[in-house]
């Protein structure tokens, strides 16, 4: 019996033991992002920081094995304890510190060479930014180049994200509309497919955005051309507008972002997700080096930017991006080919806590006679009040809304979207489902 208890009593001592241990293992991890987060914000050279890091996790480890030795051991076996418990537990961690934090992930699965979609090309703005370009010339009926687009306004896509380009998928939708006698430009915003990579990340901006396309428009000779905003891409149209609205013929917003940033719904996107892919979203965003990098950007995106350069981060943007695209469908849509060539800093640089919040462009737009069409589908997972807005801020709007269609409206009703889009654009309102209420339709599936 004695025995009996004897051994529980050495269980019960070395679950205890494990338990503190532990504790202080979780303490000194803890301890050590705290101290590498501090670090950046003096030093952005992630030899300094990384190793400011590890040093202070290993002082608080061995500090509280220490503790634990005392506590737990009697004093002739402190000593011994205290220096196999410290070198494998810190043996460990260095191991487990080298593999996930130091060694990077992997490379991008298209190099920054290669084009996003056959026939883009390169064009150099008078900034010194590049951006990879894809021009759709206009062709007459039956596909020859009878008619040109000679005295019609050119068409501009913009693509959401910030930092999605899509440009092979957007120009299979959009390319009837070169077909049809418009000139249709395509284009990778700065950050994003072959367009360039900024040194400092804190110049991504939708003024930035805005500023390129203006310096694109005077690139290409262009006077007044047509906007087709997806997403972010709407929310870009819109600034656009509202600071050269004698450059703009008419506007398509297709699930246009928020312009009120008190609107949050974007951020409900992984909300959409069934439970498998949920997980395996977590799973790529939650590895440390990752973690660290968007830490990093909270707080000093200098350091973000020398941790984890472009190629890894895009790549690992690529990934994350691919894990989203059901959340931007109705359940069940085919999702096509997968996305490739996204900006992780184009994309997380502005909504980082580092940035500054864009210019509100809704004073500006309040009245302006931009004719509109904005186009909503009955999954987009963003509020329907953010298409409400545009439609109450430009006075020559209408809003179309579709059922069975996500938030990219285009991609799942390509045939549908185009038709209207043609029509607006020979100056005729769609005859589709147009919406006029405030409130959104019985089925539409997003926050209100």
């Amino acid at each position: 019996m004695a025995a009996e208890e004897r051994g529980r009593s050495r269980i019960v001592s070395g679950a205890v033991t494990g338990f503190a241990i532990v504790a202080v293992v979780v303490t000194a991890v803890v301890t050590g992002a705290i101290a590498l987060f501090v670090a950046a914000t003096v030093s952005a050279v992630p030899a300094l920081f990384l190793t400011c890091g590890f040093l202070a996790s290993l002082a608080v480890l061995y500090g509280g094995i220490a503790l634990v030795a005392r506590w737990r051991w009697p004093p002739g076996r402190r000593r011994a304890a205290r220096r196999i418990v410290f070198g494998a537990v810190g043996g460990a961690l260095a191991v487990m510190f080298a593999l996930t934090v130091i060694v990077p992930g992997g490379e991008p699965e298209t190099s920054p060479s290669s084009p996003t979609v056959p026939g883009a090309e390169l064009l150099r703005l008078p900034s010194g930014t590049t951006l990879e370009v894809l021009r759709l010339p206009a062709r007459g009926a039956g596909g020859d180049k009878a008619r040109t687009g000679a005295g019609r306004p050119p068409v501009i896509v913009l693509h959401g994200g910030p930092g999605v380009p899509d440009l092979a998928a957007n120009a299979r939708v959009f390319a009837p509309l070169a077909e049809r006698g418009r000139d249709v430009y395509l284009y990778a915003q700065l950050g994003t497919g072959r367009s360039t990579r900024l040194t400092d990340v804190h110049d991504y901006s939708r003024d930035r955005d805005a500023a390129d396309l203006e310096a694109l428009r005077r690139r290409l000779g262009l006077d007044r051309v047509v906007l087709v905003g997806h997403s972010y891409g709407g929310a870009l149209a819109a600034h656009y507008l509202a600071l050269h609205p004698d450059r703009v013929d008419r506007l398509v917003l297709l699930s246009p972002g928020a312009l009120d940033p008190e609107d949050r719904s974007g951020d409900l996107v992984s909300d959409r997700l069934d439970t498998g892919t949920r997980l395996r979203l977590y799973a790529r965003l939650l590895t440390p080096r990752a973690l660290i990098g968007y830490g990093l950007l909270q707080v000093d995106p200098e350091a973000a930017h020398a941790f984890l350069p472009d190629a890894e981060a895009d790549a690992r943007n690529d990934e994350v991006v691919n894990l989203i695209r059901p959340a931007l469908h109705c359940p069940g849509a085919r999702l096509g080919p997968a996305v490739r060539g996204t900006g992780f800093y184009a994309m997380q640089y502005p909504q980082s806590a580092t940035a500054s919040p864009p210019s509100d462009p809704r004073p500006r737009l309040a009245g302006l006679r931009a004719p509109a069409l904005i186009v909503k589908g009955s999954c987009d997972y963003l509020s329907w009040r953010s298409a409400v807005e545009y439609r109450r801020l430009l006075p020559d709007s209408r809003l179309l809304y579709y059922e069975r269609a996500g938030h990219n409206v285009h991609q799942d009703r390509p045939s549908d979207v185009v038709a209207a889009v043609s029509a607006f654009l020979d100056g005729r309102w769609p005859g589709g489902p147009v919406h006029e209420g405030v409130s959104p339709p019985a089925g539409y599936r997003g926050p209100p």
